[in-house]
């Protein structure tokens, strides 16, 4: 049998924690299915007294985790600790500088310095795996990255954020407000005490930039993406949806388009019969879409210490299995430096269905005024529903709902513009776009 992996952990907290007893317990029959042990020789985390479930007094303890990467005696970095930059990217950047395999969780410091470290590692001959800093415990990068040779993509989508979900998933069943979903979000712990990372879509941008790098070839964007949270989301779109056969979901998309590669995250409408929009609680889901393969749909856990551990494990167990002399692929799926600069799509021609709220004035010649400004932009619409919403402050309101056939976010958007100056609006108009889903 080989020579024991020697495991260096950083960070203990729930993921690393977990990673650490999944190796302990599961130790015999990851030992038969990689043809050797995994063993965690060194760990840092910032608390060496804490209760952490797990036996971990045969490894040596380093307080600083730059010295963990430089300086123990390891074959494989766990980073563990979080952030886009300080000890989390400078750990990382020791540990393959120093030739040793790196396992991260860690999205935001892909999403930001994924290309740059991918160079190193690839340089070095080393593997950096990722498993886990997409959709938890699915293996949606082992999927693209080795799975689907042959195959071009021609889109990406997907639930990438367990928190949004669970929100909106309780919004409809129980017909609760947002803020009343989020604080019980928060209180079950799928929500941080600050939340907007998630609610406002940023977690998910993180995953999609990834996801688009290894789909498209080109390098990561984070920071170009169309970017829409899901605050705004009120039980009257919920019930509007439910109505016209729809569900809103926080979808994070990306596509080539004529004009280059569009990346967004917004909140979708998506057939109540389609299969993402079964996706329901904290469960993620990625769809895949293939000129070979057709549409591939992965559906699984998308967060917590044991999901995340399984995909960290996951990738511990694939460097167990590979051997000295052994020639690893790229980082995200083409060398590093073949990666093609990020080409960013019009997003305001993006062509497609849309739903459309307006809470208007309950007056004579409003909806000939709506109608009107859809003609000019040439928006022809599938249906229309109208609410009276009875009288506040003295003023008699109704909702005007509706439901386009394909056109653009120009013309929506100069339409809306247009109503809007018109001085019918009684609150902030809605526009939530329809997406083709599987």
């Amino acid at each position: 049998m080989a020579e024991a992996l020697r495991v260096g952990i950083a960070g203990l907290g729930t993921v690393g924690a977990s990673v650490a007893r999944v190796l302990r317990d599961k130790g015999a029959e990851l030992t038969r299915q990689c043809g050797r042990e995994i063993v965690v020789t060194a760990v840092s985390a910032r608390d060496r007294s804490r209760d952490r479930g797990v036996d971990l007094s045969g490894a040596q303890w380093f307080d600083d985790p730059i010295e963990l990467a430089e300086k123990a005696d390891i074959d494989v970095f766990i980073e563990l600790i979080g952030g886009d930059e300080g000890a989390a990217r400078a750990c990382v950047r020791a540990a393959l500088d120093a030739g040793r395999h790196v396992v991260t969780a860690n999205k935001a410091l892909l999403a930001k310095h994924g290309v740059a470290l991918a160079e190193v590692a690839e340089k070095k001959g080393v593997l950096l795996n990722y498993e886990a800093a997409v959709a938890g415990g699915i293996p949606v990068i082992k999927t693209m990255r080795e799975a689907m040779a042959g195959n071009s993509v021609n889109r990406v989508f997907g639930i990438l954020n367990g928190t949004c979900n669970y929100i909106l998933t309780r919004m409809e069943a129980e017909g609760l407000t947002f803020e009343a979903c989020l604080a019980d979000a928060q209180r079950l712990g799928y929500a941080e005490a600050d939340p907007t990372f998630d609610i406002e879509g940023n977690d998910t941008a993180h995953k999609l930039a990834i996801l688009t790098s290894l789909a498209f070839g080109s390098k990561i964007a984070a920071d170009d993406i169309y970017l829409e949270g899901i605050s705004n989301i009120t039980q009257a779109d919920i019930r509007a949806a439910a109505e016209l056969g729809y569900r809103i979901k926080l979808l994070g998309v990306a596509q080539r388009t004529e004009s280059g590669i569009e990346q967004r995250v917004h909140p979708t409408m998506v057939p109540t019969a389609s299969v993402i929009a079964q996706v329901h609680g904290v469960t993620n889901a990625v769809a895949i879409e293939t000129d070979i393969l057709g549409e591939l749909l992965l559906s699984g856990p998308g967060a917590g210490g044991n999901a995340t551990a399984s995909a960290v494990v996951g990738d511990i167990a694939d460097i167990a299995k590979s051997r000295p002399g052994f020639q690893h692929g790229p980082v995200f799926g083409r060398p590093a430096k073949e990666l093609k600069p990020y080409k960013k799509a019009q997003m305001r021609s993006h062509a497609g269905g849309y739903f459309i709220r307006l809470t208007v004035h309950d007056r004579i010649g409003v909806f000939a005024a709506i109608a009107k400004r859809m003609a000019d932009n040439d928006i022809s619409l599938e249906s229309i529903v109208q609410h009276a919403n009875g009288t506040e402050g003295g003023i008699a309101q109704k909702t005007v709902i509706l439901v386009t056939h394909e056109t653009t976010e120009a013309a929506v958007r100069k339409a809306v513009d247009g109503v809007t100056k018109d001085g019918h609006l009684t609150d902030k108009p809605q526009v939530i776009r329809i997406e083709r889903a599987g």
